[in-house]
């Protein structure tokens, strides 16, 4: 139960997937977590299951108001950080010729320009000592079809994990991501149908190296592994992705 005990921590995206597996995993460990979300239900519903130690609040990852107003609200509730796990980002399936001007800034905005300032702004409330998580995806290093764009915003951010984790440095935060391969969320029914979804599920467990996709809370322990026990790690890119992008 208190394994997390005393950790305060940000999670950006935490209200399904990933993130609210993170949520929950550090809520039993006894730390204080405030989660973030665009859609006010989603966030409700993360209140209700997380419990008294968690605060669901508002924001936008694209607006850098929003995440000035985040930071603002994180030193008020917790005056310093151990983790900062930045783990917002949206997907969209389009082929290469049908990308527009509009999706192509609407995803950069989200998974790169809100990583980027979602940092920089809570960097100065972290602990020497904390952490920063970002999750990039295996798309930054295969090539899928329908994801150019989105790869591309991932590959940015696998790039800013390595120049944040080197400016970080003298003020003893260590900066690490983890990349997911498919994870059982409801992300793929948000970026195709329920149908497209089941059958890229089913072939991805027929050629992922464990026959199988992964789960939420294999990211999470992923995540906390980062944050709190690799302590002579920074800079890295941790796989989580039954092997698919190394076997």
């Amino acid at each position: 139960m208190d394994r997390y005990a005393d950790k305060n921590v940000v999670i950006t995206g935490g209200t399904g997937g990933i993130g609210l597996a993170t949520a929950h995993r550090l809520v039993a460990g006894g730390a204080r977590v405030l989660v973030t979300g665009r859609n006010a239900e989603a966030l409700q519903a993360a209140r209700d299951a997380l419990g008294a130690r968690a605060i669901a609040v508002q924001s936008d990852t694209a607006s850098v108001a929003d995440i000035d107003e985040l930071a603002a609200r994180a030193q008020t509730e917790f005056d310093a950080l151990d983790l900062v796990f930045v783990n917002a980002g949206i997907t969209r399936w389009i082929p290469f010729a049908d990308v527009d001007v509009d999706r192509y800034e609407e995803i950069f905005a989200v998974n790169a320009k809100g990583a980027y300032f979602t940092v920089q702004k809570l960097a100065p409330l972290l602990r020497r000592g904390g952490a920063v998580v970002l999750t990039t995806s295996v798309t930054d290093v295969l090539g899928f079809p329908l994801t150019s764009v989105y790869a591309a915003s991932k590959a940015a951010v696998r790039s800013m994990t390595r120049s944040f984790a080197r400016e970080l440095l003298d003020r003893g935060v260590r900066v690490n991501a983890v990349s997911p391969g498919v994870i059982d969320t409801d992300v793929l029914v948000k970026a195709a149908s329920q149908e497209a979804s089941d059958q890229v599920k089913r072939q991805v467990a027929e050629t992922n190296p464990m026959k199988r996709i992964g789960r939420p809370e294999e990211v999470a322990a992923a995540v906390c592994f980062l944050a709190f026990e690799a302590t002579y790690t920074t800079g890295a890119e941790l796989a989580i992705d039954g092997g698919s992008t190394q076997l």
